[in-house]
Formats: structure tokens, C-alpha cells, sequence
């Protein structure tokens, strides 16, 4: 039976290193990094998510400020709140969480967000430098996947990396990051989507398999070469068969069966989920020192 990665632990181990991060900084400058999370609209499963961000970065002794607006907010009223936040020199992250209601471009408010402050990642100043291997801000998901597979695998030069998806929020910047020639990756990258029409003949090549489609128990026994190491970055709902009535969380990879070949995997909950939380506290460690021209290794 595969290693359970677990995700919950090493993001704690992550947290706490924040944490006295944190502490030393204070003591030091007088002052803490500060994350503005934002959202839009009333999406019960991005509330929970803004919840955990502001419960963790209090945990970890960062300012949180959490900004609800109506779900009638116009666009032009949302940048202007950015807008404000850019020039808040007591603000060092800001978030807007995402998805967003149909009637905001999602794209004009990334664009929007200076990308010093950019602790997801998302804004094309920050994707640019990490296409080109320039030290920026990662997004979180991905940024978590690969601390995962480091720490899963210490040596993964030359390895194999199938990832299957190809979204601007997992699947792209996540093949950036591992195809860097650095000690962190300098893999072989391989990017299956919807027009893949047998991703089973790559996923069975793969080292490193990462999954991040939305689509329920999709990668099944069959599909995964023995001593793989697996990162399921899906969370999907489904009607749990075992209880009536009741539903249950799940990854894209069918764990139970995939447990069986992998030399390593993580489970759904409690993999990837907790370790984008934790990069972001990371990010908004780096955003504060690089504001106050701090060394980013001090």
C-alpha cells in the first residue's frame, strides 16, 4: 500500500515556521505582514475558504482583514477597493477570491492587483517571471504540489511529471514551476486536458502523476504506473453510497484502488487543500519584505 502524504501535517510544520517568521519580524521592524482576503457574492464554499485564510493567518500572527461585499457589487466598485488597497502601505497581500459574480471580468480585476502584492499568483507580471524561471510570486496550489513532491521525493531531476489539467490556476503554472532547472524541478513535463484522447498511455509514464480536473474518481488503477507518486488536487461532492442520504468528499484519483500501485499519495481531504493555505502565508511573508526592502532570506 502507497505512503499517505499528508498534507494537514507538513502544512502545520509550514505554519509554525511562518509563525516564528513572524515573530522575529515584529521583534524586529516593529510591524507584521497584513493579507487583505476579498469576496464577492454569497458562494457558500468561497466563504468557508475565506474563513480558513483569515483563521490561518491569524494562527500564524499575520493581520488579516476579511472585506465581504454584496453580490451586487459592481466591477468598477471592486477596483476601486483594490485600488485602495494597492496604495495601503499597511497591506501587503491582496486576495480576491475567486470565482467571481458573472458580471465582474475576473481577468480586469487580476490585472488590477500590483504585483507586489499579488499573493496568489495570478497577475501576468508574476505569471511572466515564472515562465521565464525570475524569482516571483507562485501560485499557491501548485506552489503546494511541488512541496509535496519534494518532500515525497528529494530527488526528482529527470523524473516524469504527467499533469492532467490545464487551467490558469493549477495545470499551467504548475508545468512552469517543474520544468525550472533548479532542485526543485527540472523535470520532464507532460500536460494531458479534453482534447488528450488516451491519457492513460501518459499517465502510465508518469514519475509524478498530478491530477487537477474536477472530475470524480477519473484516474483508476489501470491508468497509473506501479511506484508512482500521486498528488490528487480534485475535491469533488458525491453522494456517498455507504450512508443515504449523505455525501462525502473526493479526489479526481479513485484513492482506494490507486493506494494499491503508488509508492506515495495523497488522500482528498486533507492532501493539497491544506498546503495552499499555507503557501499563501508564505506569500504574504515574502510580499511584506519585499515592501520593506527586507532580505527575502532573513
Amino acid at each position: 500500500m502507497a505512503i499517505i502524504i499528508d498534507g494537514k501535517a507538513i502544512a502545520n510544520e509550514i505554519k509554525e515556521e511562518v509563525k516564528q517568521e513572524v515573530e522575529k519580524l515584529e521583534q524586529k521592524y516593529g510591524k507584521k505582514p497584513a493579507l487583505a482576503v476579498i469576496l464577492v457574492g454569497n458562494n457558500p464554499a468561497s466563504e468557508v475558504y475565506v474563513r480558513n485564510k483569515k483563521k490561518n493567518s491569524e494562527e500564524v500572527g499575520i493581520n488579516s482583514w476579511q472585506i465581504l461585499l454584496d453580490e451586487h457589487t459592481t466591477q468598477q466598485e471592486l477596483l476601486t477597493l483594490i485600488s485602495q488597497f494597492n496604495n495601503d502601505n499597511n497591506v501587503n497581500g491582496i486576495l480576491v477570491q475567486l470565482p467571481l459574480p458573472s458580471h465582474i471580468n475576473e481577468n480586469e480585476i487580476i490585472n488590477a492587483i500590483d504585483p507586489v502584492k499579488d499573493v496568489d499568483g495570478f497577475h501576468p507580471v508574476n505569471t511572466g517571471k515564472l515562465v521565464i524561471g525570475e524569482d516571483c510570486f507562485i501560485p499557491c496550489t501548485p506552489y503546494g504540489c511541488q512541496e509535496l513532491i519534494v518532500r515525497t521525493m528529494p530527488d526528482i531531476k529527470g523524473k516524469h511529471i504527467v499533469i492532467v489539467g490545464r487551467s490558469n490556476i493549477v495545470g499551467k503554472p504548475l508545468a512552469n514551476l517543474m520544468v525550472q532547472k533548479n532542485n526543485r524541478a527540472n523535470c520532464i513535463v507532460t500536460v494531458c486536458h479534453t482534447a488528450t484522447k488516451d491519457i492513460g498511455y501518459y499517465t502510465r509514464q508518469a514519475d509524478i502523476l498530478v491530477v487537477a480536473v474536477g472530475k470524480a474518481n477519473m484516474i483508476t488503477k489501470d491508468m497509473v504506473k506501479k511506484g508512482a507518486v500521486v498528488i490528487d488536487v480534485g475535491i469533488n461532492r458525491i453522494n456517498d453510497p455507504e450512508n443515504p442520504g449523505k455525501t462525502k468528499l473526493v479526489g479526481d484519483v479513485k484513492f482506494d484502488e490507486v493506494s494499491e500501485v503508488a509508492h506515495a499519495i495523497t488522500p482528498v481531504p486533507g492532501g493539497v487543500g491544506p498546503m495552499t493555505i499555507a503557501m499563501l502565508l508564505k506569500n504574504t511573508v515574502k510580499a511584506f519584505k519585499l515592501q520593506n526592502n527586507i532580505a527575502i532570506n532573513e
